[in-house]
């Protein structure tokens, strides 16, 4: 936190970082001046509001699927199998997704075989989709086994008690599994919203491979803030704007959290 005084100076390296000159919010207004200010705003939005729903609800399914399989261990395989993948660099998932819908790829192949030709890496209509694919196969596992642990904390006597009125699997699922996993969704769905300002850098960064023509689709603030640090070495624009992501994320948290409390306490984060 003691680094937040850097966003309010102009840093000059001769002098440091104490003695380089302050200049209130002139490093704000750069960001907020810039041209492309909205869009890697819009950018950013878009792909964690759809990241968190799409995520969230495809982890909760994966979980409930799991508590379904009734053979230990074949638990602890489709566990490995969903979860190895969030060990993986985002650098060698770039590899591997142009692996398969590069120029040569495997996807890109097969299409040429049935007279397709279709360039990935030209058409950047495809990228939110392609990029919400990849961050949700990375990270799905890891989410799945937080709310697998979730319905394992579930007392069976509910399901035995259900089993015995004649309740089927899906109505098991609708009145216990849900309504009980509820508050852990909330806490995981309040956590999310705190980085709605924020991106996985590696995602937008090395996946795209730094094609200037998808910019517009898969421009983040991370990215941008990258790129521009890396033009202009300005050290002060970069830390207002991590202070303004930071600030930002707090306001919604508070936010989400308030309206939570207001529907039902008991879900409330704090």
């Amino acid at each position: 936190m003691a680094g937040i005084f850097i966003a309010f100076k102009n840093i000059n390296y001769e002098k440091g970082l104490f003695h380089s000159p302050w200049v209130g919010f002139d490093n704000f207004k750069f960001f907020f001046t810039s041209n492309d200010v909205w869009l890697v705003v819009r950018n950013t939005l878009s792909y964690n509001i759809v990241f968190i729903a799409v995520g969230t609800l495809l982890s909760i399914v994966f979980a409930i699927l799991l508590n379904e399989v009734l053979s230990t261990k074949l638990v602890k395989v489709y566990q490995t199998i969903f979860f190895f993948p969030y060990f993986f660099s985002w650098i060698i998932v770039a590899y591997m997704t142009y692996s398969f819908i590069g120029p040569y790829g495997v996807f890109t192949s097969l299409l040429k075989g049935m007279g397709v030709n279709f360039d990935f890496y030209t058409q950047s209509w495809i990228w939110p989709i392609l990029l919400t694919l990849v961050s949700i196969w990375k990270g799905l596992g890891y989410m799945s086994i937080i709310f697998y642990a979730g319905i394992m904390g579930i007392s069976q006597e509910y399901f035995e008690a259900a089993s015995i009125d004649g309740a089927t699997k899906l109505q098991m699922i609708r009145k216990i599994t849900i309504p009980l996993l509820m508050p852990l969704i909330t806490i995981m769905t309040l956590l999310s919203i705190g980085k709605m300002f924020y991106s996985d850098f590696g995602l937008f960064f090395f996946v795209p491979r730094e094609i200037g023509q998808l910019y517009p689709v898969t421009q983040v603030i991370d990215t941008y803030v990258y790129r521009m640090l890396k033009v202009s070495g300005d050290l002060g624009m970069s830390s207002a704007v991590g202070l303004f992501q930071s600030a930002m994320g707090f306001i919604v948290v508070m936010l989400s959290n308030f309206v939570v409390k207001k529907v039902n306490e008991e879900n409330k984060l704090f």
